[in-house]
Order: structure tokens, then C-alpha cells, then sequence
């Protein structure tokens, strides 16, 4: 058997978004001498990076000021702000919510502000290495965390060694810290080893889709942000959409839809191409192309979701912990701050421990406790989470009380006791014509031949009771059709994986009825390769 490398640092980051490089680059900067090494399971910085994404500057203006001088690929400063209720025709302009206004703010791909900041890291000698799945944590005989364990290369479909096969490198530090994302699949064994959610609501998500469409000349207003709730949503579902317009004849277009929604027969994918054939967007789309995809799950439950931030060696950072503001439709500022706070934390005082204190008593944590509420108050419906997010805006977070979220995986409605809702979609004309071809626009690659990453526990409780009971929902709630149920020649049904469409989103692990599937890193390099998203 390979003997497995091992590194040593003062501190590994997982995961090479704004908040795994802000907390990397704070961190040498305090400490010029420090060895830092940050890991990232895409093949290049930023190809797994998609986010709306509306920029806040204010941290990144501390941090690295000279960012303005080397601006993302897409930056665009915001001119505009527009909200509106959807029905299946009209839109309905209503006054924006003054957490979703945006003067001074910046329309930005965060992948190529990624990438650029890797640069900056590299710069202070820091090594940056994409391609590096971080697959599990390393612990030393009093439970605490040394580091992490890189996946294996060159594994086959069956778990044999292949000719390529290079054993994982184990990374040791002093400190580590996870920003792997939502859903991240060490931040979760961690989460669940410590209990570090213990006390805290359930954890809810959305399911995010983005375009970055080519238009033709003149249709765009630069600075232009557009927010819609409504159709094509029931009131009954949690979600709305984000128009960004962009220089040169671009335009980003997404959709969210919360994981907590109860139909079992509901896709987020058709609901997204049906905001696209809205009338107004159809207008505004028509005769442009598509020149990327991608989607990727959000975290939504806000500060009484948030789980403990620190445990022994470790702290989690950004999304792995859940600290975007999903009232402001903002996270890269929240996970700018609290990488600058985790660092800053491990420089004084030397230890992860009292890390969580050190967040829930700065202004990042103020700031989520003023919106704690809008997100749950969307439990009952359209019209009570609207009263609730007016009342909560009014008194500036100041009500007595705090609502609980609900746990995604729990909240479908059995097809025994459910009825269609009236969606009233449309015949549908833009692209893509499915989620197969969706997937193309996000110039995804996985090697063929290594395991499956997507580990389901039982696959005859798929065709057993999954099909009696919900209908197989994971081949509608998956946005790259990687489950699907066949029918062999015998006439035997199964679960097929289609493991090399999987766009890393992770919907299928939080929203899985059953909890059985459980997504695990496949060999680094693999996944999505998203261009200015």
C-alpha cells in the first residue's frame, strides 16, 4: 500500500471561496512568517464558484483595497433597483425593501474575484491548490482536529487502484478552517461529530439556478437589478427570482426556490424556464444565447440555524457555517468578515476556542439578528411571510421572539395526500430545452471511470417505498437529472446515477426524504468548470 504524504502548515483552508482566501490572506497578513495552504476540489479557482451575485465592497475594501484597480471579468456598478409581484402575465412594481437596495454596491462574477484574490494570496507566499478534494477531517488522540485527508486519485468505479492511483495527501496545521460552501462534506461530519447544532432550528436551503446570456446590442440598461416574488410560484412556496444587468450586452438571470417546498411532483428547473418565458423576460431574452449555467444550493435559515462556529482545532467560515443574509439576497460580504474575524481570532488568541463567542458578539451577527425572522415567516405562505418581513423591517429586529425553521428533508407532502397545485405554467419557447442541456452550459467533467459520489444507502427503498410514497422526487428535484428510474428488460425497475451530470449542488442531500443519499467529494479536478458566474 502507498505511503501517504503528509504536509505540515500553520493553517489549511478548505475550500477557495471569499471566505476560505479572505481568512487565508487576513491570516498572513498578521503573520508574514506563517505557512498557509488553501484547497480547492475544482480543477481551477472559481469553476465551482456561483453566486447571483450583488457585492457589498465594505470588507473586501479593508482587506484589499486595490481590488477596485483589478476588477472582476463582470463588474458593474448597481444604478437601479426594481421589485416586483409576478402574476402569469403582468408585473406589479412594488417598493423595493430597503435591505435589497444597492447604491454603492457591485454586480460581480465572484468566480473571477475568486480568482484574482488567489493571486493575491499566492503573492503572500500562501499555496493555493486546486484540484485537491479535502474528503474527511484528521484527528489526534484527544479528538481534535489536526487537519484534512485529500481524496484519492485514480480510483476506479469498483473502489480498485487504477495505474494512475496517488493516495490522498494528509494536510496538518495547527489550525484548519472550512469554508467548503453550502452543505460543505466536512463542515458536515464535523457538525455532526461535535454537535455543534445542537439547541439551533434546523438548517433550510434554496436551490439557486444562473444564466449569463448574450443579448443583442442595446437591450440592457447597465446597473439594472431586478428582484420578482409571485408566479411562477404558488403562495404556498418559499422563492423569486434576480435580473442583473450587465455591460456589453450581458445579462445574469436566476431563480431560488426554497428546498422546504411540500409538492412531491414539483421541478425548480421547469419553474426557473418558466420565469425565463415570462413575458417580460421572454422580451428582454429573445434572440440572445445562453454562454453559461450552473446551480448550487443556498443557506437560508439565518442566525437561529447558525450552528456553533468553533470546535477543538477547527471553525467553520461563510456558508459552511450559514451566514449569508438571505433578506439582503448577500453573502460575500458576510463571508469576507467573518474569514477577516476568523483570522484575526486564531492570530490573538491562539486558539479555534471562543471563536463562536467572538462572531455572536460583532457586527456580523447584529446584522443577521435584525432579519431573523423574514426567512421562517415564510412558513405560512407568501402574504404571512410579507406581513412578518414588514413588521421585522419596522422594528429593526427588535420583536421579543424568534422563529424556528423546519427541516427540508421532512416537509414533503405524501402522494396519498396531495393534490396538484394550479401553477399555471406555460407553453415554454427559450433555452435550454431540459436539464440535460443545462448541464452542457456548465462544462462539466468527471472522469468516467472513478466511484459514484453520490452514496445512496438503499436503492431498493427507491423503487419500494420512495415510489408508493413520494413518486421518486430526486428525479425532479435534481437540476442535472443525475437519478432517474429505469426499466431493465426483465421489467425490473431500478435507481440509475447518473454521477457524471452532477453539478455539485447538493439539493439531493438536503432534500432527500428518506435522508439516504448522502453527497461525498468526488476525485478532485471533477465538476463544474462555470465561466463569469
Amino acid at each position: 500500500m502507498s505511503e501517504r504524504d503528509v504536509m505540515e502548515y500553520d493553517l489549511v483552508v478548505v475550500g477557495a471561496g471569499p471566505a476560505g482566501l479572505s481568512t487565508a490572506i487576513r491570516y498572513k497578513q498578521l503573520n508574514p512568517e506563517a505557512t498557509v495552504c488553501v484547497l480547492e476540489k475544482a480543477s481551477e479557482i472559481g469553476a465551482h464558484i456561483l453566486s447571483g451575485a450583488v457585492m457589498e465592497p465594505g470588507y473586501l475594501d479593508t482587506l484589499l483595497p486595490e481590488w477596485r484597480e483589478h476588477k472582476p471579468a463582470i463588474c458593474v456598478a448597481a444604478q437601479k433597483d426594481r421589485f416586483a409581484w409576478l402574476t402569469q402575465t403582468r408585473a406589479y412594481r412594488l417598493p423595493t425593501p430597503p435591505q435589497q437596495k444597492n447604491h454603492g454596491n457591485y454586480i460581480i462574477s465572484l468566480g473571477s474575484l475568486c480568482k484574482w484574490m488567489a493571486e493575491k494570496a499566492e503573492e503572500l507566499e500562501i499555496d493555493v491548490f486546486p484540484g485537491f478534494a479535502g474528503a474527511t477531517a484528521l484527528f489526534n488522540d484527544a479528538d481534535e482536529v489536526i487537519g484534512v485527508r485529500c481524496g484519492d486519485m485514480g480510483v476506479n468505479k469498483a473502489g480498485e487502484h487504477g495505474p494512475a492511483y496517488a493516495p490522498g495527501v494528509d494536510i496538518h496545521a495547527k489550525f484548519t478552517v472550512l469554508s467548503e460552501g453550502c452543505r460543505g462534506s466536512i463542515s458536515k461530519q464535523l457538525i455532526r461529530k461535535y454537535q455543534l447544532d445542537t439547541g439551533k432550528s434546523p438548517q433550510t436551503y434554496g436551490l439557486g439556478f444562473k444564466e449569463l446570456w448574450q443579448l443583442p446590442a442595446g437591450r440592457t440598461r447597465p446597473g439594472t437589478i431586478q428582484h420578482t416574488i409571485g408566479w411562477p410560484l404558488d403562495s404556498k412556496t418559499y422563492g423569486g427570482s434576480f435580473l442583473y444587468e450587465l455591460d456589453d450586452d450581458r445579462v445574469y438571470i436566476g431563480f431560488v426556490t426554497g428546498l422546504d417546498y411540500a409538492d412531491p411532483n414539483f421541478s425548480p428547473f421547469e419553474a426557473f424556464q418558466q420565469f425565463k418565458n415570462h413575458p417580460i423576460n421572454k422580451k428582454l431574452l429573445d434572440g440572445g444565447e445562453i454562454l453559461s449555467a450552473g446551480a448550487r444550493t443556498i443557506v437560508e435559515g439565518g442566525l437561529q440555524s447558525l450552528p456553533t462556529m468553533d470546535m477543538p482545532g477547527a471553525l467553520l467560515a461563510g456558508d459552511s457555517a450559514g451566514t449569508i443574509n438571505v433578506t439582503k439576497i448577500k453573502g460575500i460580504h458576510m463571508a469576507i468578515g467573518t474569514g477577516m474575524l476568523a483570522a484575526e481570532h486564531l492570530s490573538e488568541a491562539a486558539t479555534t476556542s471562543g471563536f463562536d463567542a467572538r462572531w455572536r458578539a460583532s457586527k456580523l451577527n447584529a446584522e443577521l439578528h435584525k432579519v431573523r425572522n423574514i426567512r421562517p415567516g415564510f412558513n405560512k405562505g407568501l402574504w404571512r411571510g410579507l406581513l412578518t418581513a414588514v413588521i421585522e423591517t419596522v422594528t429593526l429586529g427588535k420583536l421579543p421572539r424568534t422563529l424556528q425553521n423546519h427541516a427540508d428533508h421532512n416537509s414533503l407532502t405524501k402522494l396519498a395526500e396531495h393534490s396538484d397545485p394550479d401553477y399555471q405554467w406555460v407553453e415554454r419557447q427559450l433555452p435550454p430545452r431540459d436539464r440535460l442541456a443545462s448541464v452542457y452550459f456548465a462544462s462539466n467533467a468527471h472522469e468516467e471511470d472513478q466511484p459514484v459520489h453520490l452514496k445512496v444507502a438503499d436503492t431498493d427503498l427507491c423503487i419500494s417505498k420512495c415510489t408508493v410514497e413520494y413518486g421518486n422526487p430526486c428525479t425532479r428535484f435534481c437540476p442535472a437529472g443525475v437519478y432517474e428510474i429505469v426499466e431493465d428488460a426483465d421489467g425490473a425497475r431500478r435507481l440509475q446515477i447518473n454521477s457524471s451530470n452532477c453539478v455539485h449542488c447538493k439539493a439531493c442531500d438536503i432534500k432527500d426524504p428518506y435522508e439516504q443519499i448522502n453527497w461525498v467529494t468526488p476525485e478532485g479536478g471533477s465538476g463544474p468548470n462555470y465561466q463569469n458566474l
